[in-house]
């Protein structure tokens, strides 16, 4: 599978990948709907106004030329197959719709470097769990001690908290480090300051396409056909205002500042030949979580840091989706086990991905082990946690045969309080 534009086999965006986006142009343009190939971003508007999606499910439905993929995504698999189809066939090289017609080509085909990416999707809902085995060690044993690092109920329930939507930013965006309530172990009463224990959290996420109505649960074997597809997530946190707020309902103020995604959403058909086993459930889940096949995906994150004295991106991390203990499909289905409705939009991230070793911990808490051992930079600097002017950046990407499909990067700039 080869398109007629040049794409390098390092390149995140080949066409077996065409990830959806909402971009403008940089110098004026209202938000279209646009599929990256390559180093240029194929705007899905323009085909739509030619005509180009009649004959799929969408129907004369005007989807595209959007501020979000909301409208897309709700129409279902069926249609997000038919203009995947679509687009492969007129980006192959042998096709020449779009090869030998430079009229259609100049005004659909834009540089990336001409374009500013926007929030792809309105998110109405916010889910993060907490489904990393080794995630919830870790920071058990640090807090409670190795014997009783993991809580009863964890291998039993996908362990979820509701977050805010509202501070969902695209990546790029600069990060201000939020104040709040915090308490030295030493002192008696809490003060109120900058956060001084400042983390990023590597995560991914999935957005919900097709909704299920309130009171009727999505069952397990039908969750796959709900998710659109995922983008990475740096669900941002302040450790020392958690460590105070926290007990006994869980995640506030330490979260709801800020949480960056990843531009471009690949989709569940561009990931199904990097599907995994993934790690051994035992106990046996309930019935209701049980999903038949491999449900993980081979996902590779690595996690960068930048500094004002290091200049370059300094990979503090290597991990991997596939580490996940609880699978996307189980945590859809435990979310509505309830009854609960999820929406067009709604997005469910995976909780902090770290893996079996030091090196693949996907959080500064978790690789300096709440600072006892700082990261030590090539420049000569240290990082216990994040400090002002820092850039994380993380990245993700599957490996294919010749090809890779990758997510970008979700990257912020730590900014003084």
């Amino acid at each position: 599978m080869k398109s007629f534009i040049p794409v390098s086999p390092e390149s995140d965006f080949p066409l077996q990948n065409l990830p959806y986006g909402v971009f403008k142009l940089k110098v004026g343009s209202e938000p279209a709907i646009g599929a990256a190939i390559g180093e240029y971003v194929l705007d899905l508007s323009v085909l739509e106004q030619k005509g180009l999606f009649l004959k799929t499910s969408l129907g004369g439905k005007t989807v595209f030329a959007k501020s979000s993929l909301n409208d897309f995504m709700s129409a279902g698999r069926a249609a997000w197959k038919q203009v995947r189809t679509i687009l492969q066939t007129i980006l192959s090289e042998d096709n020449p719709l779009l090869r030998d017609d430079p009229t259609l080509r100049k005004i659909a085909l834009i540089p990336m470097s001409d374009v500013k990416m926007c929030l792809p999707v309105e998110i109405g809902d916010y889910t993060d769990f907490y489904s990393s085995k080794e995630h919830a060690v870790n920071v058990g044993t640090m807090f409670r001690g190795k014997e009783n690092a993991l809580m009863p109920n964890w291998v039993h329930i996908p362990i979820a908290y509701h977050g805010r939507s509202s501070s969902i930013v695209i990546s790029g965006t600069d990060i201000i480090r939020p104040k709040g309530q915090t308490k030295e172990a030493e002192a008696h009463v809490p003060s109120f300051g900058p956060s001084r224990l400042l983390d990023f959290e590597l995560e991914m996420g999935f957005f919900i396409g097709v909704p299920n109505k309130l009171g009727d649960p999505v069952k397990i074997d039908d969750a796959y056909e709900h998710i659109f597809g995922m983008v990475l997530v740096n669900d941002w946190s302040a450790r020392d205002i958690q460590t105070w707020e926290y007990q006994p309902l869980g995640p506030f103020l330490a979260k709801n500042f800020a949480t960056s995604v990843s531009s471009w959403v690949v989709t569940m058909e561009a990931l199904e030949p990097f599907r995994c086993a993934g790690p051994a459930q035992d106990p046996e889940p309930m019935e209701y979580l049980q999903t038949k096949g491999d449900m993980a995906f081979d996902i590779k994150l690595d996690v960068s840091i930048k500094t004002q004295k290091q200049k370059e991106p300094f990979i503090i991390s290597r991990s991997n989706f596939k580490y996940l203990y609880w699978n996307i499909c189980q945590q859809l289905a435990h979310h509505t086990s309830n009854g609960c409705n999820l929406r067009t939009g709604d997005m469910m991230a995976s909780g902090t991905i770290s893996g079996p070793d030091k090196d693949s911990f996907g959080s500064m808490l978790e690789l300096t082990w709440r600072g006892e051992n700082p990261i030590n930079l090539p420049s000569g600097e240290q990082r216990k946690f994040l400090e002002d002017s820092d850039t994380l950046t993380i990245k993700g990407y599957c490996i294919g045969n010749g090809y890779r499909i990758g997510f970008g990067e979700v990257s912020g700039k730590m900014m003084p309080a």
